[in-house]
């Protein structure tokens, strides 16, 4: 995927809590659709390995959250952090890292990932089939800037991070800005 393209059509298998469920669990299935999440809409969309691995933890997604309010005063409605993982595990990551603003889409089958050219296999490390580490800027469903970890392949050795790194979409948007108000 590359800038000017449209994103694929998906839809996404969520949970969103329910009070109306009642439980201890009040949670619901509902299906969400690419349109749901991008349509008329200026976002973020960053995609890593996994939920709960130390640099999507330590970095990546802690960045993406503590920068949102400078993100929305660059022209961003919505950020959003996408893995192949399930929602249930994409809802705790959330819960456990604290997170109020960026908000999680699972990819759980890697459909969204697969269409995207990005998943890959990550069987050195025991995960399967997982994205590759990736951030792009959206707009209306259409990519309008590409960020993306170099050296794509299966089984990589190593965990790239640095072009999909919020610090760098964020460089990205100011530059933009400068250049539009020029």
């Amino acid at each position: 995927m590359k800038a000017g393209q449209t994103l694929p059509n998906i839809t996404f298998r969520t949970r969103v809590r329910d009070e109306a469920v009642g439980g201890p669990n009040p949670f619901r299935w509902q299906d969400m659709t690419t349109d749901d999440y991008f349509k008329g809409k200026r976002v973020v969309l960053f995609s890593l390995p996994g939920a709960f691995t130390p640099t999507c933890s330590t970095y990546q997604l802690p960045g993406f959250e503590e920068n949102f309010a400078t993100f929305q005063e660059l022209g961003i409605d919505e950020i959003y952090c996408m893995s192949v993982n399930d929602s249930f595990v994409m809802n705790q990551w959330a819960k456990a890292q604290g997170i109020q603003n960026v908000k999680v889409i699972p990819d759980g089958s890697g459909e969204f990932t697969r269409r995207m050219g990005m998943l890959v296999a990550k069987d050195n490390l025991g995960f399967g089939m997982r994205s590759w580490r990736y951030a792009a800027i959206v707009n209306d469903g259409v990519i309008e800037a590409w960020f993306e970890e170099p050296g794509l392949c299966d089984n990589h050795g190593e965990d790239p991070y640095g072009e999909s790194s919020p610090e760098n979409l964020l460089k990205y948007l100011k530059e933009a800005k400068a250049t539009a108000a020029a």
